[in-house]
Order: C-alpha cells, then sequence, then structure tokens
C-alpha cells in the first residue's frame, strides 16, 4: 500500500515510513496533515494569554546552541529574589494573563528554596493562575546538584503549586546529536522517565524538538517515534512542539539552516506521525509569526500565546522580547482564515472570537 493510502487511513508508520514522509511534496504533505487536522478541530487555531517569567540566566550546564545563559558569552548575568518573581505574576495577573511559564537556566547558586519558594508563593498570592514551570532539564539539575531523587522534586514541584510542566530540555534525543550539542545535559533517556513520572502522578506536559541545526530528518523522526511510544503508555502530553532553531550569539556552528519548505514539511509530518498527540503548536517566537500562521495550514491547530515577555529565545536572534497584543494576535489569526480560540493551559476552550 502506498504511503499516501495509508496516512489516509490512518494506518501508523513505521521509522522506515516515516522518513520517507520527507520525500513527498511539500504540497501533498501539507494536505494530508491539513485533513488530519480538520478532522480535529476544523478551522479552531489555539491560542492562550500567557506570561514567560525566566527568573534567572545563570546556568551550571553549557549547551552549545543557547545564548541565554550567562555563563559563557552573555556578561550581564542575573537572578530575581522572589518579590520580583511575584510582582510580574501579579502584573501579568491583572493584564489577563491565566497562564505562567516558568523556565530557569539552571543556577548552582540558588538552592531548592529558591526554586520551589517561588512557585508556593505565586500560589498563594495568585491562587488560579496556571503555573507552567520545570523543564525535564531543571528536574534532572536539582536531582544533580542537591542529590534528591526525581520523585522527590517532582512531588515538591506539585506540594508547590505547579501545575503543568513545559516541554524544554528535549532538543534531539539522539544520544550522538546531544553528546555534542549539551553534553552533560539531562539524557534523552532521563527526559522521557521523568516526563513518565510527571504523567504518572496524573499531570500533563508538553514535549519540544529543537530542529534545524546539526540533526539529520532520521534523527527527527526517531525523537518523534520516542514520544508517540511514551504517549501510547501514559497518554499525559497534550502538545508537541517543533521548536526551529535560533541561530545568533551562540557557539554552534551551523552551515545551512532550514528552509521555510523543510520547516513546515517538519510540522506536517509530526501532525501524521503523532497520531495520539492531540495540539502541534507552532511557536511563533522560534518560527516567526509568519511561519507560525501558514504552519496551520500544515497541521499545527496551536500558536502557543501572547508571551509578553521573552528572554531565552529573543537573546538568540528571536522577535518575541516583548511578546505580542492580545488584539494583533487575534487579528492575523483571523487574516489568515483562521478561527481564534483562546484556550487555558490544558486545552479547554475559553472563547471562540
Amino acid at each position: 500500500m502506498d504511503l499516501i493510502a495509508k496516512v489516509r487511513n490512518k494506518e501508523r508508520l513505521n521509522r522506515q515510513e516515516a522518513e520517507a514522509l520527507y520525500d513527498l511534496d511539500l504540497y501533498t504533505l501539507g494536505m494530508l496533515a491539513d485533513e488530519i487536522r480538520q478532522q480535529k478541530y476544523g478551522k479552531k487555531s489555539y491560542f492562550n494569554i500567557n506570561r514567560h517569567i525566566n527568573p534567572t540566566n545563570v546556568c551550571a550546564d553549557i549547551c552549545k546552541f543557547c545564548a541565554y545563559s550567562a555563563s559563557r558569552k552573555n556578561p550581564n548575568q542575573y537572578t530575581m529574589d522572589h518579590e520580583q518573581i511575584v510582582s510580574i505574576a501579579r502584573k501579568a495577573a491583572e493584564n489577563g494573563a491565566k497562564e505562567l511559564h516558568i523556565v530557569s537556566a539552571h543556577n548552582p547558586n540558588d538552592g531548592v528554596e529558591w526554586y520551589m519558594g517561588a512557585f508556593k508563593k505565586i500560589r498563594e498570592a495568585l491562587p488560579n493562575i496556571h503555573i507552567k514551570a520545570m523543564t525535564a532539564a531543571e528536574v534532572d539539575f536539582l536531582h544533580r546538584q542537591y542529590g534528591l531523587s526525581y520523585d522527590e522534586v517532582l512531588d515538591m514541584m506539585i506540594e508547590n503549586g505547579v501545575d503543568s510542566m513545559p516541554g524544554g530540555g528535549a532538543e534531539i534525543f539522539d544520544e550522538e546529536v546531544r553528546e555534542y550539542l549539551c553534553k552533560g545535559k539531562v539524557t534523552s533517556d532521563q527526559w522521557l522517565k521523568i516526563h513518565r513520572k510527571w504523567h504518572e502522578r496524573g499531570r500533563e506536559s508538553n514535549a519540544t524538538m529543537l530542529f534545524g541545526h546539526v540533526e539529520s530528518r532520521a534523527h527527527r523522526i526517531d525523537h518523534m517515534m520516542r514520544l508517540r511510544d511514551l504517549q501510547d503508555q501514559t497518554g499525559g502530553f497534550n502538545a508537541f512542539i517543533p521548536l526551529v532553531y535560533q541561530r545568533d550569539n551562540n557557539f554552534l556552528k551551523v552551515p545551512e539552516f532550514p528552509t521555510g519548505q523543510e520547516i513546515l514539511k517538519t510540522y506536517a509530518i509530526s501532525r501524521i506521525l503523532l497520531d495520539n498527540i492531540p495540539h502541534i503548536k507552532a511557536y511563533w517566537a522560534t518560527s516567526t509569526i509568519n511561519l507560525a500562521l501558514i504552519a496551520q495550514e500544515f497541521g499545527a491547530d496551536d500558536l502557543d500565546g501572547t508571551i509578553e515577555k521573552e528572554a531565552i529565545q529573543s537573546a538568540a536572534g528571536a522577535a518575541s522580547a516583548n511578546g505580542m497584543k492580545l488584539e494583533d494576535f487575534v487579528a492575523m489569526i483571523k487574516n489568515a482564515g483562521f478561527t481564534p480560540v483562546e484556550r487555558d493551559s490544558l486545552y479547554n476552550e475559553l472563547k471562540v472570537y
């Protein structure tokens, strides 16, 4: 049976077939992915009103692709205290944010109390806001730095008010690529183990994949297949986010960057392959808003959110430092021919525009 028929019959593809998807032309791939997307969500494009908070840029780990960490190129080190973090959170809530997306560097100078205390104080100040915090890489860092088990760290997160986990730190699961990109950071097996344990606690998380650097197409497929396998077992991922590598101010020398076509193909393939992960997010902070909107025709159904402030991707050249105004966001989605749907962090629909 040919590949296209197999996709249309909703038959699962094996690794070889999944890799062969890249050989299809862009429009065929887009059509197949869009059929799946429309069956699930019609013309809805999801977003949320959120605020990214990056409380410290001091990092014990050294990742070649990172422009945010202050341990190498960036001499401007900072670490927020709890009062600053809570103040930002309060202001964001006043501006309508329903989610705080809190991700930090791996700061060896601040103990577990700094991390957990921040969540606890936000929860006390804002009992109804959704706290999405601590990547698996951060969980692994606390485990390594303080001798805590993964279970202990995850239980502390829940006790202190964390609702869901972001998908960062996944990068590319292939061990050789990982060794080159981010030696010493959480391994692929550890990343998957941490999310499994989180899901076993009845909690949801996202999954990411950083692509467009030194990885091959086969590495991307391998990454998606590993996520699909874990999702079969736990069902805890609510979105997959293919993150486009940002090229500025880092130590990763990449001679060729992916074309818009290659990026769109990767979105489409993720929608086709990940039949068990509900949402595909075109995170506009890494893909640009224009490409993220086009990606809505290639299988993606989510754009992340208004962001308000963001420091990690923008340090590497993304245009996301000051987020986007809600009315602009809604207008852009409408102009692209989609229906803007504001959601909460777990994809419950709050408002259809």
